[in-house]
C-alpha cells in the first residue's frame, strides 16, 4: 500500500490529531523539515498562524507537544532537514482532485518524502509514507484503508 486514508471509524477519539498520527505512524517530526499549508484549526494557539509556514523537525514537535489542536483541513509536507523548496503552488487538501481522481497522488511539495493530509476533520491521508510507518499506523488503526479504495 502507497496511501491510506483514516475514515469513518470509531478507533480515533477525533481525527487529523497530528500528534495521535504522528505517534501511530512511529514518525518522529523532528526526522525531517516540515511544510504545513492549507491550515484551518479548530482553534489558535497563542503566536500560531494559519497562514502556509515552514516549521524545523523540532519546532513542529515542541508545537505538537505543547498544544492539543485538531487541523481541520492542512497539509503536512516532509522534506529532508535542510531543505526548503518553494512551494509554488502551495500543496492543499480541500478540493484537491488528485486525491481521488483514480490515480495514487504523490506528495505535492516538490522534494517532499511524504505528505499528510488533514481532510476536513473527518480524515486522514497518508501520503507515500516509508513502508514501515503505514504498517505501524495499520496496527494502531485496522480501520485504515487503501486510498484507492475510498474512491470506488
Amino acid at each position: 500500500m502507497k496511501n491510506i486514508i483514516l475514515e469513518k471509524t470509531s478507533q480515533v477519539r477525533w481525527y487529523t490529531n497530528m500528534r495521535d498520527v504522528f505517534e501511530a505512524a512511529n514518525i518522529a517530526p523532528q526526522d525531517y523539515d516540515w511544510y504545513v499549508s492549507d491550515i484551518e484549526t479548530n482553534w489558535r494557539p497563542p503566536g500560531f498562524s494559519p497562514d502556509d509556514q515552514w516549521f524545523t523537525g523540532d519546532e513542529l514537535a515542541v508545537f505538537l507537544h505543547a498544544y492539543e489542536v485538531q487541523f481541520i483541513w492542512a497539509v503536512f509536507s516532509a522534506v529532508p532537514k535542510g531543505l526548503r523548496p518553494i512551494p509554488a503552488p502551495a500543496p492543499y487538501v480541500e478540493d484537491n482532485p488528485q486525491y481521488w481522481d483514480g490515480t495514487e497522488p504523490e506528495p505535492q511539495l516538490e522534494g517532499a518524502l511524504f505528505e499528510i493530509a488533514c481532510w476536513d476533520s473527518s480524515g486522514t491521508i497518508l501520503i507515500n509514507l516509508p513502508e514501515q510507518a503505514i504498517h505501524s499506523f495499520l496496527i494502531r488503526y485496522p480501520d485504515a484503508k487503501p486510498l484507492a479504495t475510498a474512491r470506488s
